[in-house]
Formats: structure tokens, sequence, C-alpha cells
């Protein structure tokens, strides 16, 4: 379809019609306008898996590596299969929109979506985000980046304003988002929650208007987060075109009574229109208006993928000639830890998926070793935030209105006990105000005190033998839970009897004004067995050959909507490790997280493993590298801090509406680590191979005005390994100048080299990385014509440098 064809159609339409296309219809769905044969386009969360429209359970998808663990790669072709990979999933879900990346950056440490961002970085990010974009638009699937912008704690990020500016904001904040519309040609552009310099994101016409479509050039759409649209006529001229999710409550009959009462130029509901327009062209919808069903497509070379992926991505912290493992050696191997038996794929919110399978560390390593080695495992300690999930049959009966009378609406039967619906809920049932009954048979496998849980987003009450035991009715107070629409979960001890029966009974109500889009239930129970045993762990690694401890963070501490509290391991995770290195010093700690994590006893552990969130094929990625078969490829994308000291300004926790003030400038990640050197555990950019690489003759070819520069180095693996090596190259203003920039990463390239070889690198530096923002010049600029260029293998390990003046 051309340009005159979408300008037919938009003459042929009424201003309702034009306007019915700038808001959802449904909370995944745009509005159709059947008279004129234009189709709705569905779009589907999210970053590492394309759900569909079931918020929680549903289709099962393909579960990926989370975006940090994609960054932590530092490869561009990977990330680019992967986005094409996930492209393939949207259609697999019907839909034609992908609402990801997310390329916010790690400013804030404790912040709960980190994982789902790549970096503390500008350029890596922009790198991520463009082999991302072109990835899922090959396919023509729209990718969406997000959250424009500023949304860097998920704290009150519907009432903060970031106080950003504008050389930070050019220089730190918007560089993946221009990237991502220059060279990638993105389709679709998010707002953030919060507000920029005291306006709301998706009512910024600075942002929106100023910035992304006159400057950049943006040509696509412009959607809001989901319920972020705050105002009818200030969003819709400053640039906002799609009000999510629907059905609408600022547009509709309130935008077209606005327009005709003059306060909406008719021209802008046209161009806007326009462009949702252009989007159903651009995603094939003409040609195909009614997308198919959802479907779970289980395809190998997507496993095959993800298990490749995960590996590219696990950084080697710490390896003192304890990795890879030797198989012959091997006869008795421990696997232990909370994760051991229970990978952690994703994080919490709009990234989590139901992901078709996931292959444990404990299941992999068995199949990786084979029956001739004796592989046991021990739980060692929970990192449960929240009591377990039944694994038992639940019977679920829904009903209008929040009484529960009658007979009820619809009846069925699940396999989990936790429930949340974000919009539609089934078919007959008023998603604004509906209540069900949830009863189920819990058979105690173990005698002894039991914990119950009950939370919700709604009021809930849970009935044990009919008796009413967890009140979150009378009682009900809004917590952390379900994007900070639910209550924190409460608790009660019983004393079950081995091999007894219990009859559980729940009843939920969503329609008392507690909740809005989101309604939710979970209940649990905590078996006395669930806390796990250190002094078992303990045993266990002391007889073994090989000791695998898989440790860390999931979904329930990660998530969406909400920040942690510190970088410690939860629970008794930190004892647990001591204590087993205690008994085993050659116990490799693999630790699954998506951001920093303290780690104490560091000294004492001889190998240090970041797994992240690596997707279903968690365990292969895990076992290809502690076995040696594939190589461990990551790079730290973010610095791990010591502690918390000096960085209080930018994880303190904000009350509402409060202003969140970027006073540290540029200076964020490894930029404040270069000042504060003593405070780092690992710097930006780290990670050990199991090759040893020599790095020598760094050579600067001649300043190109109009491209930049070329640098040449040589790079030799020494080691008696083939490995992979991520080249890193800095470029560090050098001058008087008080306002000089710190140094940045300008540019990278990953190679693989077998034992011996050397390569000759060509890094490409861009000409805009010798450039920074000048307010009174309105632009970029050269502060300075002298910099140093360093080259090496992280921000904290440069092995070359050499001064170049451009003039």
């Amino acid at each position: 379809m051309n340009d005159r064809r979408i300008d037919d159609l938009l003459d042929a339409m009424t201003l309702e019609e034009q306007v019915s296309l700038l808001s959802g219809a449904s909370f995944w769905r745009t509005n159709a306008i059947e008279r004129l044969a234009i189709p709705s386009i569905k779009v589907t969360d999210g970053p590492n898996g394309a759900r569909g429209e079931n918020f929680s359970g549903g289709i099962t998808s393909a579960a990926f590596p989370a975006a940090i663990s994609l960054a932590a790669s530092w490869d561009v072709d990977m990330v680019r299969a992967v986005g094409m990979a996930l492209a393939q999933e949207a259609k697999s879900k019907g839909a034609q929109v992908l609402l990801a990346p997310t390329v916010n950056m790690h400013r804030n440490v404790l912040n709960g979506r980190n994982f789902e961002c790549f970096s503390e970085d500008p350029h890596l990010a922009s790198e991520m985000a463009v082999a991302y974009i072109n990835g899922v638009q090959s396919e023509g699937i729209a990718a969406t980046v997000k959250h424009f912008i500023g949304n860097e704690t998920e704290v009150e990020r519907r009432t903060i304003s970031s106080e950003i500016n504008e050389r930070t904001l050019r220089e730190v904040y918007l560089p993946p988002f221009e990237a991502a519309v220059k060279r990638a040609g993105v389709w679709c552009v998010m707002t953030a929650y919060n507000y920029l310099n005291g306006v709301h994101c998706a009512e910024n016409p600075w942002l929106l208007n100023s910035v992304l479509r006159e400057e950049w050039g943006f040509d696509g759409v412009v959607m809001s987060d989901w319920t972020a649209t705050h105002s009818t006529v200030e969003a819709l001229v400053a640039g906002l075109d799609l009000e999510m999710p629907g059905p609408t409550v600022h547009r509709g009959a309130k935008l077209v009574e606005a327009t005709r009462h003059g306060k909406v130029d008719p021209a802008a509901i046209r161009q806007a229109a326009g462009r949702v327009l252009r989007l159903i062209e651009r995603t094939g919808c003409f040609e195909t208006p009614q997308p198919a069903g959802e479907r779970a497509d289980n395809r190998p070379e997507h496993r095959a993928l993800i298990r490749c992926a995960g590996a590219k991505g696990a950084v080697l912290l710490k390896n003192e000639n304890i990795l890879p493992l030797k198989p012959e050696t091997l006869k008795r191997v421990a696997v232990i830890g909370p994760h051991a038996a229970t990978p952690a794929m994703f994080g919490g919110g709009s990234a989590r998926i139901n992901a078709h399978y996931q292959v444990s560390p404990l299941e992999a390593m068995r199949a990786a070793l084979g029956p001739d080695v004796v592989i046991e495992h021990a739980l060692g300690c929970s990192v449960d935030r929240y009591y377990p999930l039944l694994t038992t049959s639940v019977a679920v009966d829904f009903f209008n209105g929040s009484t529960r009378q009658g007979a009820p609406i619809l009846s069925k039967t699940t396999d989990t006990s936790e429930f949340r619906w974000f919009g539609p809920v089934e078919d007959g049932v008023d998603q604004n105000c509906f209540s069900a009954r949830f009863s189920t048979t819990y058979v105690a496998q173990e005698a002894g005190i039991h914990g119950f849980g009950l939370m919700s987003a709604g009021t809930s009450r849970l009935y044990l033998d009919g008796e009413l035991l967890l009140d979150a009715w009378s009682g009900w107070k809004r917590g952390e839970s379900y994007f900070g629409h639910g209550s924190d979960e409460i608790h009660a001890d019983v004393h079950l009897t081995k091999g007894q029966s219990y009859r559980l009974m729940i009843e939920y109500a969503c329609g008392d004004g507690l909740t809005t889009t989101l309604k939710a239930v979970r209940f649990g129970i905590r078996a006395p067995s669930a806390a796990g045993s250190i002094s078992e762990a303990v045993q266990l690694a002391a007889q073994s050959d090989a000791v695998i401890l898989v440790v860390g963070l999931n979904e329930d501490w990660e998530t969406e909507a909400e920040d942690r509290r510190g970088i410690e391991l939860p629970g008794s995770q930190n004892a647990l490790i001591e204590a087993v290195l205690k008994a085993n010093p050659r116990a490799i700690v693999t630790l699954q997280s998506g951001s920093p994590l303290a780690m104490p006893w560091l000294e004492r552990a001889l190998a240090v493993l970041q797994l992240w969130y690596p997707g279903q094929e968690c365990g292969n990625a895990l076992a290809d590298v502690l076995l040696g078969n594939s190589e461990p490829g990551g790079r730290l994308p973010i610095t791990y801090p010591l502690s918390l000291g000096g960085l209080e300004n930018v994880t303190k926790r904000h009350e509402k509406h409060g202003k969140v003030a970027y006073d540290e400038g540029l200076f964020i990640g490894y930029r404040h680590f270069d000042r504060h050197p003593n405070n780092v555990l690992f710097p930006f950019g780290h990670g050990l191979s199991y090759g040893n690489f020599e790095y020598r003759d760094l050579t600067i070819d001649q300043w190109h005005p109009d491209a930049g520069l070329s640098v040449f180095v040589t790079i030799a693996n020494t080691g008696d390994k083939a490995g992979d090596e991520v080249i890193q190259l800095y470029v560090q203003p050098v001058g008087p100048a008080i306002d000089l920039p710190p140094k940045s990463l300008a540019s990278f390239e990953r190679q693989l080299l077998s034992p011996g070889e050397e390569k000759i690198i060509s890094l490409t530096v861009d000409k805009s990385r010798f450039k920074n923002w000048s307010s009174e010049h309105n632009g970029f600029t050269h502060l300075t014509k002298t910099f140093d260029i360093l080259v090496g293998r992280s921000a904290g390990d440069i092995r070359l440098a050499r001064r170049l003046n451009i003039d």
C-alpha cells in the first residue's frame, strides 16, 4: 500500500472512524473499521518471548534469554537472530506487534526491571537494540522500543518525575532510542509511565514531536504504556498516536467532541490515524486481516538458538583452574541450591511467559554426564519470596458480581494456584466485576508445621477444612505484589499429618474498587522440607568430586513495578555458599539474577559464573559451559559494586509524586566507578575465557572527518583452549575543560580464536563519539580535539593506549 492509498482511506473515514483508530479495542488489540476493510492489529508482550493474550498460563511459548543476558554476549549477530526468532514466536500468537525491546539505562542498580534492559552503557545498549529490532522487523513484525524516557526506577513509576538535564539526556538516555529510530527504523515507540521534567511522557511535545518526529524523523506509531494516557487534548497534540489498552478512557467520544469544539486540529487526528494505517500496512495486515489463532510452536531451531544464546551470555567472573570440568575425572557430582532443580528462566512482570518447558541444571548435568556418574541433589535453602504454589488440580468457578450468588457463569480446572487477569478473564465473565471460588485437596507428604500463604489484587479468603484460616478481605491492604495492585502475602502455620487430605477453598472478588486493570490471586503451602537443609548440602558436597551451586534471585524478587531493597542474596543463600565452600573448596558458584549481587564469600570461591536468566534451556546452557562444550562467552554489561556506598542518591526509594534528580549527570555505571574504583567488585566489560589473550600493536588510521576513526589491534590466544574474546575500545577526552565527559565505550568486537591463533582486529569509531552536547550551541560539538584511545578487556583492564588529536 502506498501513501495515496492511505490518503484515500483517510478521506473515506468519518471523524469518528479516524478517532477510533487512536485507541485500543481491548487489552491487546486495536479497533477495526469493517466498512472500509481496515483490520485490527494485535500486540503482545514481551522482550524474551511472545506470550499472547492470556496474561497468566495460556498457550505455551518459547522462553528466550533476558535482555541483560543477550547484552552480556556482546554478539550483535546472535541478538539479531534472537529478534528474528521472537518475531516468528509473535506470529504463532497471531500478533503483529512485539512490545520490546526495553532500552532504559541501568542507572539504579536496584531497579527491578534491570534484567529486561540491556546495559548501563548507551553504546552497548544501542548496538543491542539495533540488532534486536532489525531481527524482529525483518520478519514483518513491528518492534516497540520502550520506555520513552527516564524510566530507570519502578517504585512509584506512575507518579514520579525524572529530572534530567538536556546534556545528560542527549549523551546517556536518548542514544538507544535514537539508534532504534535512525539506524533500525523502528515502527513503534512506547512512552514511559513517569514524567520528564514535570511533563508526563505521554503528553510531552518536546519529547514526542520536537525530538522524536521532527529531529529524528520517526514516522511510526507512538503508543502509551498500558493505562498511561492521562488526557484527551494534551496527549494527542503532543504526539501520542495510540492510547492503550482499550476500551478507551480519554479518546473516543471525548476526542471527537474536543475536535468539534476546536480544541484539537482535525489535521492532527488525520496524521495520527495515518500513522496507525501505515503500521497496519507495514505488518501486512491488509493482506492477511484475520490473525491466526494462538499456537504453541515448539521449534527445534528456537531451542538450539536459546541454548546457544544462554551460553554466549554466561559470564565467567572468576576461575582458578577449576573450569572447564573434566568429565573423565568425575564419579560423583553434587548439584546444590534453590535453582538446581528449579531454574530461574526470566524476571517478573510483562516478561513472564508460560514456557514450553524448563531444563534444570540438575537434569542437564545428568543428561550430559550419563549413567556412569552419580549425580545427587540437595536444596540447601529456599529462595522463595512467596509460599510455593500447589501442584495439584484446582477447580475454579466464576461468577459475575462480587457475591458468588447462583450458578457459576463458568467452571474449569487448572493445574496452578496462581491466577492473573490483565483485561479479559474468560468468555462470559465481566472483567470489571466478577468473583471466583477455588477448590482443591492437599495431601500432606510429610508431618509437621506447614505454612499457608495468600495474596491478591482484589479481596480473598482462604478456608482450610471449612474453617477461615487467612483473611485478605476485611483487612485487605495494598502492598508490593502484582505491580503494586496486590496485597502483601499473609501467612498462617498449621500442623499437618502425613498422608492426610485437607480441603482448601478460596473466595475471591475483584469488583470492590481496590484494583484497576489487574486482578489476581495466589495461594500456596510451604511444607517443612521446602526450607531445605544446609547440613544435608554440606554432607553431600564433602563427598563429591565436583559441586555445582546454583543460587540467586527469580521472577518474584526481580519484577516490574518493584525495586529491590538491596544487593544481598535473599534468605540463607550466603550461609549455604559459605558452608559448602568450607566443605568442598572447589565448589562452583553459579548465580542467577538480572542485576548485580553482593558476594561476601568471593575470596573463598575458586570459580564463579553469572548465568543470568537464560530461558527454557537454562540447565543445558550451564552444562555446556561447565563441561567446556561452549565457551563462557559473556562480558558484564554492567558494573558489579562491592556495596551500595556512594550510590544512595540513585538507589533511594522515592515517595509518590516525588522528583528523581539525575544529579550524577553523565556519571552512571563505570563512569561513576572510575571516580570510586575501590567500590568495584567486577568492572563493566569483565569476563574470563577458556582461552588466554595477549594484546599488542595498537595502531590508529588516519582521522576521517566524515567517517571517524579506524583502529587496529593484534590479539593472540596464547592459551591451550579456544576462546572468545571481546575487544573493547573506549574514548577518553583529554583537556582542561571542567565539563569534559568521562571515558565511554565507543566500539567493540567479539572474536573466536583457536589456541596459538592471532588476528588483527579492526575497530571503527564513529565520528559522533568525539562530540558532546553543548547547550550553548544547542547541538553536538567538539569540546576538545585531544582523546586517549583505550583498548582492553574491560573498563577496568585497559591493555593498550594511544593519544589522538583529531586536528
